[in-house]
């Protein structure tokens, strides 16, 4: 399927479920039309305008310049904005808080990306995408360890593992591992563990881990992430509350999906060149 018809099928179809006594041609070929580059309703015409954080950590983004394309995140961004018809140099980025982005009112962004979770009380705020990542679990570890450089979920049976009460991650311990881990009352308790050599692990979900190894855990690393079970936090592009952008960017974000381009951002910068194998079950 060309790439362009593809996202127009994709908007159309979003937008026939969401909206009721919408199924006729005429309505659908309006929806179509909408998501053409020059019937957008973008802040600046002609432009896409984009936010993430100030800064943006890797390997979201990396080296705090998502105008690179360098980083999942700034991947993502121009995957997204090449579907719905800009050039790289057609896009402008903007910075923001996390809590500004969040909260009821006028955007200066047509879309924001800095790993915000789609939550129904968001969604009373602001307008979300389909998700473009659901995050794994993972195991974070220090170098030396007896679970460094394992590759199998089998090769864990034997490993000490921690993971926080209450948490999806002490879930995944014991489903997925299969082992009795050592239950914390939150992370910063794991962690400490981690560093005193009390546990060879922590399984915290892969943004944590990331964090963790790079800069809580002295020598930290990444062990591996959990092959997905398809439960997970989510995130997704967020625009403003009814944004006429929504069911274009949505269908940009499920476009990119099928036909692989987003698989393949996730495997360079979330997965091998960042570190985090997945692991064989």
């Amino acid at each position: 399927m060309h790439k362009r018809f593809g996202i127009f099928a994709v908007a159309v179809i979003a937008a026939a479920l969401t909206l009721t006594g919408c199924g006729s041609d005429e309505s659908s070929s309006s929806q179509a039309a909408s998501c053409e580059k020059a019937d957008l309703a973008t802040i600046t015409e002609g432009k896409l305008t984009i936010a993430t954080g100030e800064p943006a950590y890797y390997p979201w983004v990396i080296d705090d310049k998502p105008e690179s394309g360098e980083g999942f995140e700034g991947a993502v961004a121009y995957a997204v904005a090449k579907q719905l018809g800009f050039d790289a140099a057609d896009v402008t980025w903007v910075r923001t808080t996390f809590d500004s982005a969040v909260t009821p009112g006028e955007k200066k962004f047509d879309f924001n990306l800095q790993q915000f979770s789609i939550t129904d009380d968001r969604k009373k705020a602001v307008d979300f995408s389909s998700p473009y990542y659901t995050a794994p679990q993972a195991i974070v570890s220090f170098k030396g360890s007896k679970i460094e450089g394992k590759t199998s979920l089998a090769d864990l049976k034997d490993a000490k593992l921690g993971a926080a009460v209450g948490t999806t991650s002490l879930d995944a311990v014991e489903n997925q591992i299969g082992v009795k881990p050592q239950v914390f009352n939150d992370n910063a308790a794991g962690v400490s563990a981690l560093k005193n050599k009390q546990i060879d692990g922590l399984v915290v979900d892969l943004p944590t881990a990331f964090y963790l190894s790079g800069v809580e855990v002295p020598n930290g690393l990444i062990v591996g992430q959990l092959p997905s079970t398809g439960a997970g936090d989510q995130f997704g592009l967020l625009l403003s509350k009814a944004s006429k952008l929504t069911s274009c960017v949505t269908g940009a974000v499920d476009a990119i999906t099928a036909d692989g381009t987003l698989a393949a951002i996730t495997d360079k910068w979330l997965a091998t060149d960042a570190g985090a194998p997945v692991l064989k079950p």
